[in-house]
Parts: C-alpha cells; structure tokens; sequence
C-alpha cells in the first residue's frame, strides 16, 4: 500500500496532468450526479453544460443521501457558489476590461471603476470568492469580495494596454510573493496525499529525493496568505517541518514557545531534561 501510494500519488498523477487526462473514480461520478440537483447547479454551469453533464452521467446512481447522512440542526448555510462567477471567468479569458460597481467595509459605493481582472481566489478560512484586478486610475491590485460586486461588465481594451495592466499585476504580485519549502517526515510519506490535499489551493512543486525518500513541498504564499499556512502546518503536525521561510519558522516557534508556557515549560527546562 505505501509503495502503490507513492507511485501513484506522485508520478501517475503528475504525468496524467501533464497530457491533460483527468481521472474520475465512480464514486466522484456519482457525487456530481447527485450535486447536479442543487439548486445552486443552474448558476455553476451553463444550461448547456449541465444537460450534457447529466446526459454523461444517466448511467451512474445518485448517492443516497437519506441512507447516509442525518441532517440536524445547523446555521445559515452559506452559499459557495455566486451567480457572478461565470461571467467574471468569461471576462477574465477573453482577456476584456471591467467596468465595475462594488461596495467596501463600511457600506460606501464605488460605481462604474474601469479595470483589469486577473483572478478569482477562494478563501478557505472566510469562505468566499475574491476577484483580483487592477484599477487603472488608481493603478493599483484589488481584492474584492464577489458577494460585494453589484455589477460588473465588459470593457474592451486595446492589447497593449491589457498587456501593460497584467504585466503590473505581476510585478506587484511577485513583490508580495514568498516562497516556503516544507518536508515531509519519511515516516509519513505514505499520508502524502493527505499532505497535498492541505495545500491544494496554493501553487507548489513537489520534489522527491530518492536517496533520503524525502518529499519537499514548495509552496508560493502572497503576504496575506502566511496565517493560513500556518494554520495547515499546526493541522498536519509532527508529519512535516518548515525547512525554508524564515517567516513562518519565527511564527511556529512564537506558537510553540507560547503552548509551552501555558504549562510552565522552557526551552532550556527541555534541554535539561
């Protein structure tokens, strides 16, 4: 099992992603079948889509969630998806302008701001949809709440001036950016891919050394993105270590220093023992 893991995890994957092949087990066919009836199924995709989605899967069985699952009480659900999401990655691939109109913190309007959209970003902590664009006038890179957005629409722009925008972007984008390298403890490699699944949403390369069986892990944080990291690596505990980010080393011995002395331990109390 821990041989078929690492093969299949690392190598098989990598190269079914690398010829654009995606593999879906029977289980995930039947997870869509059955989420393709929520009513939030007709803002995700287009009417298109959906049917032929549903046509693919006629053959496969809906999960029988009755059977499964007992739903209690529970708070507001919020909701994941935004009916916005479609048009802003159609807008976002044709390469077009924004004229946007969106609300901030305090419940001010911006209306009708021209700009450039690069990216929509989910927040796993805060559950929610982020556009990032550039606003030509004040030349600068935005993070706005979807759910915030009252309109938005498409602005053609000439080439130049869209290569100019997405070339600010990344400049900025890059100055903000940090790279953090984590290891894998050997002992642990066979949780690999559970390991990956806490940093799916970041851009990262996996390195494997042979000799050592040692997974390394690089992961690309923006500023704002460090919290959440940290977060991950509290969850995964003794089964990796940060080796490069000297931000994130200072954070979990800040952490590690304070747990200890909820409990009147001190690293010198620990090397003397």
């Amino acid at each position: 099992m821990h041989l078929f893991e690492k093969i299949f995890n690392y190598q098989v994957i990598s190269r079914l992603e690398d010829s654009g092949t995606f593999m879906v087990t029977s289980h995930e066919r039947s997870w869509l079948k059955t989420m393709l009836q929520h009513p939030s199924a007709c803002d995700a995709f287009s009417e298109g889509t959906r049917l032929k989605l549903q046509t693919i899967l006629l053959e496969d069985e809906e999960i029988a969630m009755s059977e499964h699952f007992e739903e209690k009480a529970r708070s507001l659900e919020k909701q994941v998806y935004h009916p916005l999401l479609r048009s802003l990655r159609r807008l976002i691939l044709e390469r077009s302008g924004i004229r946007i109109t969106y609300a901030i913190k305090d419940g001010q309007i911006h209306a009708d701001q021209q700009g450039i959209p690069y990216k929509l970003e989910y927040s796993m902590v805060k559950r929610e949809w982020y556009l990032l664009w550039y606003h030509l006038r004040h030349r600068s890179l935005m993070s706005t709440r979807v759910v915030k957005i009252h309109t938005v629409m498409g602005k053609p722009l000439h080439e130049s001036q869209y290569e100019q925008g997405l070339s600010t972007i990344n400049r900025i984008r890059d100055k903000r950016k940090q790279t953090a390298r984590i290891e894998v403890v050997p002992a642990y490699n066979k949780e690999l891919s559970r390991i990956l699944y806490a940093f799916s949403c970041f851009e990262k390369e996996v390195e494997y050394d042979s000799e050592t069986r040692t997974y390394c892990i690089q992961i690309n944080i923006l500023g704002d993105e460090g919290e959440y990291v940290l977060s991950k690596i509290r969850f995964l505990g003794k089964r990796v270590r940060v080796v490069e980010s000297d931000y994130l080393k200072r954070r979990m011995l800040e952490a590690s220093t304070k747990a200890l002395a909820r409990y009147g331990v001190t690293p010198s109390s620990l090397l003397d023992s």
